[in-house]
């Protein structure tokens, strides 16, 4: 650099007159008594910019920086806009000496300068604001007694791969009107720019790190979940990890809905926080009249960003709830009342059919979503679904048990018959036991090979199933050596027909049985099931020996229960529309499971493909 300035003196026509010795002197006085007070003039300001801190809002970050660069270059007034890619304009997010109110008026990318910056990523200088054909706003700049602009490009990377660079513009004006803006000074203004997108750049970079931290808390929790012995149920684990998403989100409230196997009602499963809760828990919605709810489950016949809503397919984002053409007024009067600004709907799908809905509200604490506050939420959707895979998986384990026992004492019978001289008289006997485990061995291979627990559903007769699982469940007490366990037989009402999935309803059965003849207290008790039907449904009751405490009947009525089996039954029973009566009565527990009775329309609406 000395060399390259020394050249530049040497060969100036102005300095032709003065001696190498002389030129050598002036060079050596320029850089140390005037550029190094420069050079660290310039180093004071970036340094003064870029320890900004990236903590800060976006908007804060702005405004900081607006009154720091007019500080530094003695300007009158500075603006920061950046590109809005959903609007095509330029907004305003941080200003100095500026009034707020002209500051929110967008303008466009394409016919104006400060678009023009951000476009061609070049500064542009105007010494005449009132006589520059480019520049429209001439009755604001004249009021406020600006005449001359300084506009130098602020680029920003998203670190997105599918995402481009974050554009802007930072405006400077002055009040002297013909001004001029040597190289010197643009490049100054430059610098200070760049160093904004430093600070804007490390503030995304924080983000990101925290956005992995939250992702790394949430498989963490998630684990740690799945490691307690009594499993999981997704509302319980929505509850446990929504409190980890609050220090990252800030979330003022959240909903999670269960969807029916027909996808046309969604019910109220869990809210956060408990104390601020919008819809009240067990609550049912019918889905088609709710827009909302239909684009969320069913998806949308094309997907893309418009001025009221965001459609995606892993999620649907309301962005303003009072113009959007998916809100009812029904919603509109919901998200006046609670100050709703935003929803952000994520549906959490199985085999690509949505499950679970999970909702979130931006209040008036916090107005929107940002694209890092979205992709935490449906990464935590998308892992949450990878923990109810494995309460599948947990429900397989759990419903191996009856089978095996059933098996294995229906084969011991068959072993002890085959003891028999006279085998042609026991040759039916024999068949009905082998007929059992072959049966039972292959519901046990479908439970393996499906890896899933749902079946078509089909017309049965409950009386003749309840039948059948009672005969196995008979079994498998005595095989566990409960002599103390009295099993009366059972009354069953013929042709009660039901519509539902034969694989449920028989789990159903496996697991009420097996609660009832575990809840006997071993001072001996009595076992006993009836199947009738009561008005539109059909009722299966099972009796037990022993009476269940009052607070857990109020539990179990709302699925808010530890044990899988009755976690199972109050899935399979809230999917079919059922309704679960448990009461305790003379010393027994009495659990009374209704289902609706078959009516031809649910085949006719089945076959509809409804």
């Amino acid at each position: 650099m000395k060399e390259n300035f020394f050249q530049f003196i040497k060969s100036h026509p102005s300095l032709q007159h003065l001696t190498n010795s002389e030129r050598l002197d002036l060079a050596r006085s320029i850089e140390q008594e005037y550029l190094v007070g420069v050079l660290s003039g310039i180093i004071r300001d970036v340094e003064e910019i870029i320890d900004i801190d990236s903590g800060l809002e976006e908007k804060n970050i702005l405004e900081i920086a607006a009154e720091k660069i007019t500080n530094i270059l003695k300007a009158e007034a500075a603006s920061i806009r950046l590109f809005d890619p959903e609007s095509l304009s330029m907004t305003c997010l941080g200003t100095h000496r500026i009034a707020e109110t002209e500051c929110k008026i967008a303008v466009p990318f394409e016919d104006s300068i400060s678009g023009r910056v951000a476009r061609e990523n070049r500064s542009i200088a105007i010494s005449s604001l009132l006589e520059d054909p480019h520049f429209k706003a001439k009755s604001n700049v004249r009021d406020k007694g600006f005449h001359s602009l300084l506009a130098v490009s602020l680029q920003v990377p998203k670190f997105l791969g599918s995402e481009g660079d974050f554009l802007g513009s930072l405006q400077i004006y002055y009040k002297e009107d013909n001004r001029k803006f040597d190289p010197f000074e643009i490049i100054h203004a430059e610098l200070l720019a760049r160093s904004v997108s430093y600070v804007l750049a490390k503030r995304k970079i924080l983000a990101l790190q925290r956005l992995n931290a939250h992702k790394e808390k949430i498989v963490d929790r998630i684990f740690v979940k799945l490691s307690n012995r009594e499993g999981i149920k997704l509302k319980d684990l929505f509850m446990d990890l929504i409190p980890e998403l609050d220090p990252y989100l800030q979330v003022k409230s959240c909903s999670l809905f269960s969807v029916s196997k027909d996808q046309k009602f969604i019910r109220v499963e869990a809210g956060y926080p408990l104390n601020k809760t919008y819809h009240r828990l067990g609550y049912t919605f019918t889905v088609s009249h709710h827009p909302y709810f239909q684009t969320a489950i069913h998806g949308a016949p094309e997907y893309g960003d418009r001025p009221f809503e965001r459609i995606d397919p892993a999620y649907l984002l309301i962005k303003d709830p009072e113009k959007s053409r998916f809100t009812s007024s029904g919603m509109r009067e919901f998200v006046e009342k609670h100050h709703i600004y935003s929803i952000l709907i994520i549906p959490l799908k199985v085999n690509g059919i949505t499950r679970y809905l999970m909702t979130f509200y931006a209040t008036d604490q916090k107005l929107s979503f940002m694209n890092e506050e979205i992709d935490l939420l449906t990464f935590f959707g998308k892992e949450v679904m990878k923990a109810l895979r494995l309460e599948f998986l947990d429900d397989i384990l759990h419903d191996f048990k009856n089978p095996a026992i059933a098996i294995t004492g229906f084969a011991s019978r068959a072993r002890n018959l085959m003891e028999s001289e006279d085998l042609e008289g026991i040759r039916n006997k024999l068949v009905t036991y082998m007929d059992i485990i072959l049966k039972e061995t292959v519901r046990m291979q479908d439970m393996a090979l499906a890896m899933r627990l749902e079946g078509r559903e089909e017309i049965l007769d409950l009386g003749e199933i309840a039948g059948e699982r009672f005969r196995l469940n008979e079994e498998a007490v005595r095989q566990s050596w409960r002599e103390y366990i009295r099993i009366e037989p059972p009354e069953i009402e013929t042709k009660i027909l039901v519509y539902c999935s034969r694989f449920g309803l028989e789990r159903v059965l496996d697991n009420l049985m097996n609660n009832a003849a575990n809840a006997i207290p071993k001072q001996g008790g009595a076992l006993c099931m009836r199947c009738y039907v009561k008005e539109t449904m059909a009722c299966l009751e099972i009796r037990n020996t022993g009476e269940i405490p009052e607070e857990k009947i109020d539990q179990v009525k709302k699925g808010e229960v530890r044990g899988r089996g009755l976690n199972i039954i109050y899935r399979f029973v809230q999917g079919n529309h059922g309704k679960i009566d448990i009461r305790a009565e003379d010393g027994q527990t009495v659990v009374i499971v209704k289902l609706p009775l078959f009516q031809q329309k649910d085949t006719d609406s089945n076959n509809l493909g409804i």
